[in-house]
């Protein structure tokens, strides 16, 4: 990845391009390790041209191995189609956003907003993780295949393409060593923070542009600003089709990154800060541009919504989980990082001793170049941010304010999650292994020490740090089948246009997301009430809540799938199910498989009469009901 073009350069960019050395230090911009002789011309670009031809079978190879590598993580998920992660609903989730994506472009839909769900409001998918930037190029894959196929290549997509987009960052512009860029690409797309988050979080886990834009954001080059800036318009704005909050969390970590590099080498900051903030602001100008209609929709269109529906400050780390293993690392298990950590998609930090003390070894040999002095404190800065507004250590409240709590009311700050902070510390930690292993290989292998190769010794301590947190396969769960009388399109001489199919329970609960499920899983096939979403309280109150508003019946439901009581059932409540069912705009009323199935469809048998088994599922006819 070479945005500048022309013959191979010496890795000038981003972090190394200004470093203060000493006359005789070797560094990444060393010329002696080019391969392209000084005097150039026709001999020199064919020896260039002969190098760049050894050197892509290597690159060829290593993004092969990160496919691999993300196949094995999402082996389970592929043998089987009938399970989901252990993050079910959000599983769920972003099955349906990217079978919606698919519907909008065959159907001309707006993209941006849907009334499948949430009948009869609609949902505003401009304001919740609806990963366009990943749903409607792979169009055609859901079309062929369906969203549980869609799901797992995005998965295996966003893991080895921000692992391969690393890996070609690192070796166009840092280091000189491929061995040095892999291993930087894999602890960026593998760490046990990516795979807890690839558990159920398209949105975090697409972070394969973040290399390109911190190409084009840092580049050394001086010359040709507004190309560049105009280049990084249109990244930006792509990444916000792929997560907000990773470009939330880039920003912050380029902000501060360059106080930290401006601290320690103000001189090359004086130089090349004038083309810097001109490319920043061609890039933010251009973004803005194509963003305009798409963040107006997002903060001021149909179902918009103010703040969260949780405290963010809630969700913090342990001190503990920084030296502890992930349940999805080989060497870890499950009753650790829950007390660590708020919810198995969040073991973020779960970085283990051996790296930490590694990563701390590097820092101390590298510390005279500015860009590891400012790496070094991004990462404690956003380790410390992760541990919320109180510090926990091993499971229990120390009494200490955290940091988080002094930043915690700042814009872009206050829609963060301090659990999610440690995120931004992967490749800062990768960068400065990669640097490190750099260094080490550009000594040769003559240099030894206690009679041992620096780089057999080297290699070791790597494989020593890696091991331990080598990811395992994502564990799945079993799910419930979607029903026949839905899955055969048998429903659809029940349900005649502009009414809806009312899942049980219908928009309340954690099995309220059946749904959902059905509809991603039939490509949008009919229309129903509540989901797994973030929208307004009310159409008044735009208060961020999950789900649909509350109704009645759903608010009952949910009771008696969660508890397995029947509760007294009267006139009042009957007649209260018919005015929700109106409201939804109901003509069926469907029940599937359910942990607590039996009570259940007791509760409903009593509200609207005995139900039908119909293709293995409880059907309950309203369209007589409910004009």
């Amino acid at each position: 990845m070479n945005p500048t073009g022309g013959a191979e350069p010496a890795r000038t960019a981003v972090v190394t391009a200004v470093e203060d050395t000493s006359p005789g230090t070797p560094t990444a911009d060393a010329p002696t390790a080019d391969p392209t002789p000084a005097g150039g011309g026709r001999t020199g670009a064919r020896i260039t041209a002969a190098w760049r031809g050894r050197r892509w079978p290597v690159d060829l190879a290593v993004v092969v191995g990160y496919l691999l590598a993300a196949g094995y993580v999402t082996g389970r998920l592929w043998l089987n189609p009938d399970h989901t992660t252990r993050a079910g609903n959000d599983q769920m989730l972003f099955e349906w956003m990217l079978a919606r994506a698919a519907h909008a472009v065959t159907h001309l839909e707006n993209p941006l907003y849907s009334s499948a769900l949430n009948a009869p409001d609609g949902v505003n998918l401009m304001a919740n993780t609806s990963v366009l930037g990943l749903g409607l190029p792979l169009t055609p894959v859901t079309l062929l295949f369906g969203s549980h196929t869609t799901f797992l290549l995005a998965i295996v997509g966003s893991l080895a393409g921000t692992a391969a987009a690393w890996y070609l960052f690192l070796s166009r512009r840092l280091v000189r060593s491929r061995f040095a860029a892999c291993v930087g690409g894999l602890l960026c797309g593998f760490a046990p923070g990516m795979i807890s988050q690839a558990t159920g979080h398209l949105h975090m886990i697409s972070q394969f542009l973040v290399p390109a834009i911190l190409a084009l954001v840092f580049t050394p080059a001086t010359d040709r600003v507004l190309r560049r800036g105009v280049l990084l318009g249109p990244l930006v704005a792509y990444q916000v089709f792929l997560g907000e909050e990773v470009l939330v969390f880039l920003v912050l970590a380029c902000g501060l990154f360059t106080v930290g590099y401006a601290g320690a080498s103000p001189t090359a900051v004086r130089r090349l800060g004038p083309a810097f903030l001109g490319r920043l602001g061609t890039g933010a100008l251009v973004a803005g541009v194509l963003l305009a209609y798409p963040l107006w929709f997002q903060f001021l269109g149909p179902g918009h919504y103010r703040g969260l529906p949780f405290d963010p400050g809630a969700y913090a780390l342990d001190v503990g989980s920084f030296t502890s293993s992930a349940r999805q690392s080989l060497t870890g298990h499950d009753s650790v990082p829950g007390l660590l950590s708020p919810n198995p998609t969040e073991e973020n930090s779960f970085f283990g001793l051996p790296l930490l003390v590694l990563c701390a070894v590097v820092v101390l040999w590298l510390w005279r170049r500015p860009a590891v002095k400012a790496l070094a404190v991004g990462v404690l800065v956003f380790a410390t941010l992760s541990l919320g507004d109180e510090i926990r250590l091993d499971g229990r409240l120390t009494g200490l304010t955290g940091p988080y709590r002094l930043v915690a009311d700042l814009p872009l700050l206050d829609l963060a999650v301090p659990a999610r902070f440690p995120l931004v510390c992967l490749p800062m930690l990768a960068v400065l292994l990669a640097l490190a292993t750099d260094e080490v290989f550009r000594r040769g292998p003559a240099t030894r020490t206690d009679g041992l190769p620096v780089r057999l010794l080297w290699t070791g301590a790597l494989v020593a740090v890696a091991l331990p947190v080598a990811p395992l396969p994502l564990r799945t769960v079993p799910a419930w089948p979607v029903p026949e009388f839905v899955a055969t399109g048998e429903w659809r001489s029940w349900v005649p246009p502009g009414r809806t199919l009312v899942p049980v329970p219908p928009t309340r609960g954690a099995e309220a997301t059946a749904g959902m499920y059905w509809s991603a899983r039939t490509g949008l096939a009919f229309t129903a009430p509540g989901g797994y979403f973030i929208g307004p309280t009310t159409p008044d109150d735009r208060q961020a809540r999950w789900g649909a508003p509350d109704r009645p019946t759903a608010v009952l439901l949910d009771g008696v799938a969660f508890t397995g009581q029947v509760p007294p059932i009267g006139d009042e409540q009957r007649r209260q199910a018919i005015e929700d069912l109106r409201h939804w705009r109901a003509a069926v009323v469907v029940q599937g498989g359910l942990h607590r199935g039996g009570p259940v469809k007791e509760t409903v048998d009593l509200l609207l009469g005995p139900g039908q088994m119909i293709s293995g599922a409880w059907v309950w006819d309203v369209r007589d009901r409910v004009p």
